[in-house]
């Protein structure tokens, strides 16, 4: 399977400027490929994982990405996708981004091998040099005002009166096509891929290096990555679900792909895996014929976790995991329980209650909401639906104390069997 086949077949496809033409050249030997990052925040996110992986899909197939990091162009911002101008950022904060942002990068790149290894660009260095005299010039004058309109991104936004765009924002597609034609002069870089929102900028980087070198370049984009209810993939009700652990934890990577819908799975296992046809194809049969047992979910996560966090990371969110469905406490971190009780219901408890004989159980579980009343509290415990710390509690006249704490201060309680609370000693 070639290259453009295995993104056809995975639905990673979009469009590309002449495919007939870049089949041919991909066939005759290595090509150096780039796709763009703006750095916005001091780690990517699930969003950027698809332009990502497609640079590694063309690395194991013998080609040469590089990634760019956009130092010049995170500093004007792409209008691409976006209702509202997008906040101006110092060149410390991008230095800072971008420091932060190629360390994740070498989980998925490689940038040793003596192949064909991994590039890491930043375009402030061929642009922060120029002036405006001279870009005006030199690039200005190849691109006409009216393909530039006539772009989607920017005519979605002229057409908005009440945000309109601004002549820094409108300028962005000249510097995305000025670093494709640097990186064609520069390292025999012949292709640029993107989400289909980059087309226009593309194309402008297309055009601009026919005109001033002469040369044939292409431009390739596949699918931007929606949910079945055509919303954008990688946000929660809290937020960005980010690469970084500190902010996205673990735990809460791993259980965001556990939680796609039936409908999104096999296509994120196709886009966000590296799993064969031939996997990829008995998850299927699995989930129509079993999709209570999540079995799709579970390997995408698991998947996911493995190649963004590490194997370690993935048994600590496994564990965490275990925690909510009644697994034992044994041998739990004090780190892991930290991620569980971030996404579970907490309050306070003075931790002197819980001193000499303590406090009854049935005062708990109505203090931490899971049960109106004392008498609510008494039946449940009496029908065995109470648990302290994961331990079914046998006799509603038991006494909490102290030594209950986990790691001296967390009471984790669960009512039936998925209705948790956590008590926290202070």
């Amino acid at each position: 399977m070639t290259i453009l086949e295995e993104l056809e077949w995975r639905g990673l496809y979009a469009d590309c400027t002449d495919r007939e033409a870049l089949t041919k050249r991909l066939a005759e030997s290595p090509l150096a490929l780039y796709c763009g990052f703006d750095p916005t925040a001091d780690s990517l996110h699930v969003g950027n994982l698809v332009p990502l992986f497609a640079l590694r899909r063309f690395q194991l197939h013998g080609h040469i990405p590089i990634v760019l990091a956009g130092g010049a162009t995170g500093m004007v911002g792409d209008p691409s996708g976006k209702s509202d101008e997008r906040n101006l950022q110092t060149p410390d904060q991008v230095a800072h981004n971008i420091a932060a942002i190629k360390t994740q990068l070498t989980r998925f790149l490689d940038f040793s091998t003596t192949r064909n290894p991994a590039r890491l660009v930043n375009n402030y260095d061929w642009t922060g040099p120029i002036s405006f005299l001279e870009f005006l010039r030199d690039v200005g004058k190849h691109v006409t005002v009216n393909s530039m309109i006539a772009k989607d991104s920017v005519r979605s936004r002229m057409e908005d009166r009440s945000t309109g765009i601004s002549f820094t924002e409108f300028s962005y597609m000249l510097l995305q096509g000025y670093d494709f034609y640097h990186l064609r002069k520069t390292f025999n870089c012949e292709l640029q891929v993107g989400a289909t929102d980059q087309w226009g900028n593309i194309t402008v980087g297309t055009e601009l290096t026919r005109k001033k070198l002469g040369a044939t370049v292409w431009g390739l984009v596949f699918p931007l990555l929606t949910k079945s209810d055509g919303s954008k993939y990688g946000k929660t009700a809290t937020g960005t679900v980010w690469l970084d652990p500190k902010k996205t934890s673990p735990y809460r990577f791993y259980q965001f792909f556990v939680n796609a819908d039936d409908a999104d799975v096999l296509k994120l296992l196709k886009t966000l895996t590296f799993l064969s046809q031939e996997e990829i194809a008995a998850l299927e049969t699995e989930l129509k014929a079993n999709p209570g047992t999540r079995t799709a979910q579970k390997a995408l996560a698991r998947e996911m976790s493995t190649l963004v966090h590490g194997a370690d990371a993935l048994t600590s969110a496994l564990k965490a995991s275990e925690i909510l469905f009644g697994g034992s406490l044994e041998g739990l971190s004090e780190a892991i329980f930290g991620d569980v009780v971030g996404e579970i219901p907490t309050k306070d408890i003075e931790k002197a209650k819980l001193d000499g004989l303590g406090t009854p159980i049935s005062d708990l579980i109505v203090h931490a909401g899971l049960a109106a009343s004392k008498g609510a509290a008494r039946k449940d415990l009496e029908a065995g639906g109470i648990n302290l710390n994961n331990v079914r509690v046998p006799d509603y006249t038991r006494h909490v104390t102290s030594a209950d704490l986990l790691f001296g201060k967390y009471l984790l309680l669960r009512k039936g069997k998925r209705t948790y609370a956590v008590l926290t000693a202070v």
